[in-house]
Parts: C-alpha cells; sequence; structure tokens
C-alpha cells in the first residue's frame, strides 16, 4: 500500500479529534493511546521494508494497548455492563430481560444469544473480540489493517458487542459461496440470535445459495438457519414475554418512556428529532429501502460472495443511515463486509467452488466425423 503512511496519519487525527470531542472516559483514554500508535506506525510506514512493523504498532497501540488498561481498570461502554448483567439474569431467572425496566442501563436490546457473552468468565470484552478475530479468520480476512481501523479497533477496546455479529455474517456468506449450507445456517443463525443487525444476511445467504446451488440447499440452509435462531430467541421470549418486547422491540424504536442513548446525527436521527412526524418519514424511508433490497435480491440475486457482500453492505448502510436512534459505531458493519468484498474480488474469485459440476455430452458420429 503505497500511501499507507498518510492512511495511519489520517486515523491518527480521528482518535486524537475524539479524544478531544469525547464526554466519555473510554473514548478518550483511546483516543490518547491510539492517536500515539497510529502517529507511530505512520512514521514506521514512511519506508517499505518497516510497513509491517507500522501495522504491528498501529494493532498494538489502537487495540491491545487501550484494551488491557480499560478492561485493568474496569472502564467501558455501557453495553459491555448490559451484557454482562444479561448473562448473570440468564443463569438465575432464564431470561437476560429486566421486566420492569425503567433506565436505560436496564433495558438489554439485544437477542438473548448475546447474553451467552456474560456467562463466560471475565470482561465480556475478550469474548466478543475473540469471536470477532476467530470468525473473520475463519472467513479468510485475518488482516492487521482492518483490526487497527478506528471503526474496529475502538469497539473493540471498549465495548464490542457488533463485532461478532458482522464476523459470523462474513463467515456466513462465504460458507454459502463455498456451497455448505447447512454450516452457512449454522453460523448465521447464530448471528441472528444476537442482534437484528444480523437478520437482514439471512435472505441475502439464501439468494446466494438458490442461484448457485437450487432450491433444495437453499431450503436446507433456511432450515438450518431460523432453526437455530429461534432455539435461542423462544426460550427468553416464553420466560418473559415481556421483558423481552420493552427490551427488544420498544426500546429500539423509541417506543418506551426512556429513550435510547444512540442518537448520532445521521439522517434518520435527524429526521426524528427535527422534523414534524420526522420519526415515522423515518421509518417509512427505512422499510421503503428494506423492500427494494428486497426487491433486488429476487430480480438480480447475488451470484458471487463479492456481491452478496457489496448488497448486504448497500443494504445495512442504508438502515443504519435512516433508522431514529442510531450511532456511528454501526458503520462496522459495511465496513467489514464491504472489506470481504473487496478481498474476494482481489483474490480473483469468491472462494466457491462451482454452482453445479457440468457432464460433458459426447460428440454424434456425424460431429465426430467432421
Amino acid at each position: 500500500m503505497r500511501h499507507e503512511r498518510y492512511a495511519w496519519a489520517g486515523c491518527a487525527v480521528v482518535a486524537l479529534a475524539l479524544a478531544v470531542v469525547s464526554d466519555l472516559g473510554p473514548h478518550r483514554v483511546w483516543g490518547v493511546v491510539a492517536g500515539a500508535a497510529y502517529a507511530a506506525a505512520a512514521v514506521l510506514a514512511s519506508g517499505a521494508r518497516s510497513r509491517p512493523a507500522a501495522r504491528v504498532v498501529a494493532v498494538a497501540g489502537a487495540v491491545v494497548v487501550p484494551l488491557v488498561s480499560l478492561v485493568t481498570a474496569g472502564l467501558g461502554q455501557l453495553e459491555v455492563a448490559v451484557v454482562e448483567r444479561s448473562g448473570q439474569l440468564l443463569l438465575t431467572t432464564g431470561s437476560p430481560y429486566v421486566t420492569g425496566a425503567t433506565a436505560v442501563a436496564d433495558f438489554n436490546p439485544y437477542l438473548p444469544g448475546m447474553a451467552l457473552f456474560g456467562v463466560l468468565p471475565g470482561d465480556a470484552r475478550w469474548w466478543l473480540g475473540g469471536a470477532f478475530v476467530a470468525a473473520l479468520a475463519a472467513a479468510g480476512l485475518h488482516r492487521a489493517r482492518l483490526l487497527a481501523c478506528p471503526l474496529v479497533a475502538l469497539p473493540l477496546a471498549v465495548g464490542g458487542n457488533d463485532l461478532p455479529v458482522v464476523g459470523l455474517m462474513c463467515l456466513g456468506l462465504v460458507l454459502a459461496g463455498r456451497g455448505r449450507p447447512g454450516r452457512a445456517g449454522l453460523v448465521l443463525g447464530a448471528a441472528a440470535a444476537l442482534k437484528w443487525t444480523a437478520w437482514p444476511a439471512l435472505p441475502v445467504a439464501l439468494a446466494l445459495i438458490a442461484v448457485r446451488r437450487g432450491g433444495r440447499p437453499a431450503l436446507r440452509y433456511a432450515t438450518v438457519a431460523l432453526s437455530t435462531a429461534m432455539a435461542a430467541v423462544l426460550p427468553s421470549v416464553l420466560t418473559s414475554p415481556s421483558g423481552f418486547y420493552r427490551s427488544v422491540i420498544a426500546f429500539p424504536l423509541g417506543l418506551t418512556d426512556t429513550t435510547s442513548p444512540a442518537a448520532s446525527p445521521l439522517p434518520g436521527h435527524l429526521l426524528a428529532a427535527y422534523v414534524p412526524e420526522g420519526r415515522v418519514i423515518a421509518l417509512a424511508l427505512l422499510a421503503v429501502s428494506a423492500l427494494l433490497i428486497a426487491v433486488s435480491l429476487v430480480v438480480r440475486p447475488p451470484r458471487t460472495v463479492r456481491v452478496a457482500a457489496a448488497r448486504l453492505a448497500l443494504g445495512l448502510s442504508l438502515a443504519m443511515a435512516l433508522m431514529p436512534a442510531t450511532r456511528f459505531g454501526y458503520l462496522v458493519y459495511p465496513l467489514v463486509l464491504g472489506t470481504l468484498a473487496y478481498r474476494t474480488q482481489q483474490r480473483g474469485s469468491t472462494t466457491a467452488t462451482p454452482a453445479a459440476p457440468v457432464t460433458p455430452i459426447a460428440p454424434s458420429k456425424k460431429e465426430a466425423a467432421v
């Protein structure tokens, strides 16, 4: 990468700017530490031979050092505490949701599968980040530059509940492209049990499998994916239906007295905040964009992993921009999926096996004579 030093310099500016403008302690800590690491990486990247060292410095300074420091100090975004508390609630009550949630910290807007990261010992960030890195490695996206990118490095250090979701989405698309519908269904079903943001990947992978493999593999994929997701979600829904509804449906849609703190100045939030009936308009635009993506899957289904990842990245970009309650951190979805599309294009293939073996037809006697 010829201009890598400029990329690291830009990352340094972004990190230091976040340290200045953010009112969140973990963000300020990350901004200072990561900003210094990015600046050092920019200096190292000036020489072609030292570019690998620059990437190591960037990953260490933007991910490892701030993560260890923040975990040791017990500092993190609210989502970390929510995930860990939901895990303990799951163990003690059978449901990861507080029935009478009133304060922001009481709400758990994630699907029940996310609580498993809170059941495991230690800080949830270790498991969230580990699942993300493992999924990327299995999908062939284990690249230092991606991990060191601020949109990835920051959540790895301070929170990170979106990372295993997008990592599993990438792995599921790759498995779908390789002609492994059962495994793709298992992986994407697991992602769908973590957050609603994974659900758009289900029809995209279905279209990819159907156009490449046919109806029977597509049906197998859909059965496995939905069964996996429902097996994780339904027990909590049945145990605490009111808690599930208030936390997972009403709270993100702004239907509770307590509003979500996700309020980045993206179009959907600006419409909801400053335009009369803006929330309705934003939700209508969101529905229209989802419908257009769905129609595109029928009219022009993706035939490669690259196209499927790019289509999903586009759909999620529209969704993140138009949701009334949104935040810049959601941009990690189109970033990682876009990287998958770019990497598969660079390889010159989709890492997929042929859609179906072609049996050669023996020439007729007349053709053989010719």
